[in-house]
């Protein structure tokens, strides 16, 4: 046990519990006031995103022995990082858990247990550093669909900013999420002689479905964000109204003054939804990816 690990986990639950705290004293845009409390946790995760993927990748390409050792070779600062995102997963479940209810809550409470779990064998054995670094490369993915929901809340969709961030995060999804997990699946193949075979075809059925759900997120948001924002030709004899107009992530706008239902009332709070839990993919995919470490311990 790496008492180092243990205490910044400690400092890192406190930072961002703080910096949660902090981001109450600052002004929420207009657009979003109607929901403060998920821009600010949004706002959180990006700031973790950033610093963990960003870290990661920089260590990874200071230090490559990590990928050529997953299990053993790693250098003390990788731990701290590995340690860090486990603080920030204990922050954000409380927050979910003192805002949310149980029922709203219980899936991301959930992935994140398992994610804190994997992470925790890394600091407590000192062991699959490496591993976990290289599955912490999805969070710069993860930092491009946190940003693209903060667009979507502050109705910036579409615009400029907007479809950068989109192609942002599918050049992302490709290069730091689907080659991580296509990574991780070869060197369980390649490993499998010291895996008994149960376990292998355990880890390598969920690194298959992490990568199948990956895929289908970013033909999701390819033809949301890309494909349905092409201007269309207007039908003869159709008149769009507010309540037939769709958003650009491909899911239609709670309606305001539908045709269909002429007594219906404006929806306080109505956006457009984000598509297939982008959060949740991400961080399912972190999780099943890092209990490949439990199955080689």
């Amino acid at each position: 046990m790496d008492p180092w690990g243990l205490l910044v986990t400690s400092v890192s639950f406190a930072a961002f519990r703080g910096l949660h705290w902090a981001l109450q004293l600052l002004p929420t845009p207009g657009s979003a006031a109607q929901d403060r409390w998920k821009w600010r946790n949004i706002c959180v995760s990006l700031v973790h995103s950033l610093l963990t993927g960003v870290g990661a990748l920089l260590g990874l390409l200071l230090y490559p022995q990590m990928a050529a050792d997953p299990i053993h070779g790693h250098p003390p600062w990788a731990l701290v990082l590995v340690a860090v995102s486990v603080g920030y997963f204990l922050a954000d479940g409380l927050d979910m858990l003192w805002n949310e209810t149980l029922g709203q809550a219980w899936e991301l409470i959930c992935h994140h247990l398992v994610v804190v779990s994997c992470l925790s064998t890394a600091i407590l054995s000192s062991h699959y550093v490496g591993l976990s670094v290289v599955s912490l490369l999805l969070e710069l993915n993860s930092a491009c669909l946190h940003l693209r929901k903060l667009l979507l809340l502050s109705h910036q969709a579409p615009s400029l900013a907007f479809s950068v961030a989109s192609w942002a995060t599918l050049a992302t999804l490709a290069l730091f999420r689907l080659v991580p997990l296509g990574w991780m699946s070869i060197w369980l193949i390649r490993q499998q002689h010291q895996v008994p075979p149960p376990l292998v075809i355990l880890g390598g059925t969920g690194l298959v479905t992490v990568g199948a759900i990956s895929i289908a997120l970013g033909i999701r948001i390819l033809v949301s964000d890309v494909l349905r924002s092409r201007p269309h030709s207007p039908i003869p004899g159709h008149k769009e109204t507010r309540g037939t107009r769709g958003c650009c992530d491909g899911e239609l706008v709670t309606r305001e003054d539908s045709t269909l239902n002429p007594g219906s009332n404006p929806t306080p709070g109505s956006r457009c939804m984000e598509p297939a839990s982008p959060s949740a993919c991400v961080s399912a995919s972190l999780s099943l990816s890092l209990c490949v470490t439990i199955i080689n311990k």
